[in-house]
């Protein structure tokens, strides 16, 4: 039953959405033919009946000349193509098509009359970044055909410009020409060739078109002042100015060795201002634009220096913990300047004084780049950093005759950075070392003690920045804590067992020896001992039997056990 209702609304639905082109329709507003610099408006409108009002998409595109020139994706059927400013590249026949729901449509075919401007035989009048389009026709003659425009500056003695273009299919062509900058009376032409038997035959020249270039403005003025001896922390001030024929998208823009300045539109001043440095030497450039005309004045600025950059020198480059340090700045030859010394940090840098100089008590933590600053009349000025390295202490090792031959934790010492190159193994390192893998054992190299005199352990290492803490264990079960060597006083025979020592430091890692068995002995004077009170009881024993043996063979029976 529930299938036979989805069955029901997807029928439904689809017999109530039915649609029909009846016709797709081209314009041009206000009319197929257009005057020079006057907006157009292309439009394409698609006639579709519906079963119901439900949304249809449409997409709309729009040809030249069997080229896209414009395309529209939208609900409404009906989508318009502006040019604001229409030109003779605008002739063409034009013809759009609509596609809704895999269906499409195409309207008939429009031809629209561009200006006929630049092709004129009389004087034609432009403006400086506008195009020249030519037209070039060779009305007896059959395509192929190569056609060659020339472009000529009648106000000096320079050679034509000329654009080569070839027709396949039409007997003639349609070039444009930019007008640039300098640009005053120019004077165009055309001719024709063919080629017949492998070789070109050239048609006779057309008549020539004359056309006055217009300047929409004139070059800029770029004005500075200070215009010489212009030194660091002065007020530099920047003028640029022209004039226009007529406002509209103008842009003046200022620039400083390409970087853009300062810029205004529709204005025809720019202002500038800044106190000068040295990297405000370099060439200045005011540059004036509208569409495609653009005109340029140039300058060159030298910023004498005020005073130059400060030196930041230290006591010590290379330091250990505790020692003073001292940083100095200095400018060369100058001395009123306000001065402040800084540390380098990611985040910014640290302000540690305004002063020239700065003494410390130098920390591990200090390590780093410091650099000074040094300002005079709003300028700042800053050093080279200067790289200080601090030193911590370190652990000495070494070799004992107690050790048996083992390496062991002997002695805490400092590494002075002096002995950097000297000391060969020793590594000088500003970080904290974690601790190696101790060793536990006993000076007299046997895992043994004897019973009531004291047990010295030893927990030795190889690397570790102190302070190191030890710990001695029994087991599982902590017997001693130090930061030295260990002695385990008056062992007894209940402190048999398996001990092993875990070291640590600031570095947050523990590290765990091997664990090594300790036997409790008897001294020799203890081993007498015990034998003296187990052999004298014996001893007397059998000297009364004999005593006895012998006094009965001598006397009797009886005697003998009177006298016994």
């Amino acid at each position: 039953m529930l299938d036979d209702l989805k069955i029901t609304i997807t029928l439904f639905i689809f017999f109530h959405q039915v649609f029909t082109f009846n016709a797709v329709h081209i314009k041009v507003q206000p009319s197929n033919k257009v005057k020079n610099g006057a907006p157009m408006s292309i439009i394409c409108r698609a006639d579709i009946s519906k079963s119901t009002n439900f949304n249809l998409r449409h997409n709309i595109t729009i040809f030249k000349d069997g080229k896209l020139v414009f395309m529209s994706v939208s609900g409404k059927g009906e989508a318009r193509y502006e040019v604001p400013m229409a030109r003779s590249s605008h002739t063409g026949d034009y013809h759009c098509a609509v596609e809704a729901d895999g269906r499409i449509r195409y309207s008939d075919s429009l031809h629209v009359w561009g200006p006929p401007d630049h092709q004129c035989s009389q004087v034609c009048k432009v403006f400086e970044g506008e195009v020249v389009t030519l037209r070039c026709e060779l009305p007896e003659e059959v395509p192929p055909l190569h056609f060659i425009f020339r472009k000529m500056k009648m106000n000096m003695n320079s050679t034509p410009k000329e654009k080569l273009k070839f027709e396949s299919q039409r007997n003639f062509s349609v070039i444009e020409f930019p007008v640039e900058e300098g640009d005053n009376i120019l004077q165009f032409d055309c001719f024709g060739k063919r080629n017949v038997k492998f070789e070109f035959e050239t048609s006779e020249h057309s008549n020539k078109t004359l056309i006055t270039v217009k300047e929409p403005f004139i070059k800029p003025t770029l004005r500075i002042k200070p215009s010489s001896n212009i030194t660091e922390g002065k007020e530099i001030q920047f003028e640029c100015s022209t004039v226009v024929a007529k406002m509209h998208d103008i842009e003046i823009i200022l620039l400083r060795n390409k970087t853009i300045l300062s810029s205004v539109r529709d204005q025809t001043t720019l202002k500038y201002s800044a106190v000068a440095t040295l990297e405000d030497s370099g060439e200045y450039i005011c540059k004036v634009e509208e569409r495609k005309a653009s005109k340029i004045a140039k300058q060159n600025v030298v910023v004498a220096e005020l005073f130059p950059k400060p030196i930041l020198t230290a006591s010590m480059n290379k330091l250990d913990e505790n020692k003073e340090l001292t940083l100095s700045c200095s400018i060369k030859d100058f001395q009123n300047a306000s001065f402040s010394i800084l540390r380098r940090n990611s985040n910014g840098d640290i302000l540690l004084r305004k002063s020239r100089n700065f003494t410390m008590r130098a920390n591990v933590n200090d390590s780093g780049s410091y650099i000074c600053k040094a300002e005079v009349n709003r300028i700042v000025k800053e050093s080279k950093p200067v790289m200080i390295q601090v030193y911590v202490i370190y652990v000495l090792l070494s070799m004992s005759s107690l050790c048996s031959n083992h390496p062991c934790f002997c002695q805490l010492a400092s590494f002075p950075h002096s002995l950097e190159g000297i000391c060969g193994d020793l590594t000088l390192c500003n970080v904290i070392a974690p601790v190696s893998t101790p060793n536990i054992s006993v000076p007299s190299g046997l895992p043994e003690v004897v019973l009531g005199r004291p047990l010295k352990l030893t927990c030795c290492l190889i690397m570790g920045t102190p302070p190191i803490t030890f710990t001695f264990y029994k087991g599982n079960k902590a017997k001693k804590e130090i930061v030295t060597n260990n002695t385990h006083k008056e062992m007894s025979r209940q402190d048999t067992g398996t001990y092993y020592c875990i070291a640590s430091n600031r570095a947050n890692v523990s590290a765990k020896s091997h664990p090594i068995a300790i036997n409790v002995i008897l001294a020799s004077w203890q081993k007498g001992v015990i034998t003296a009170f187990v052999l004298i009881p014996i001893a007397g024993v059998v000297i009364l039997a004999v005593w006895w043996f012998w006094c009965k063979k001598k006397n009797g029976n009886y005697s003998l056990l009177f006298l016994c």
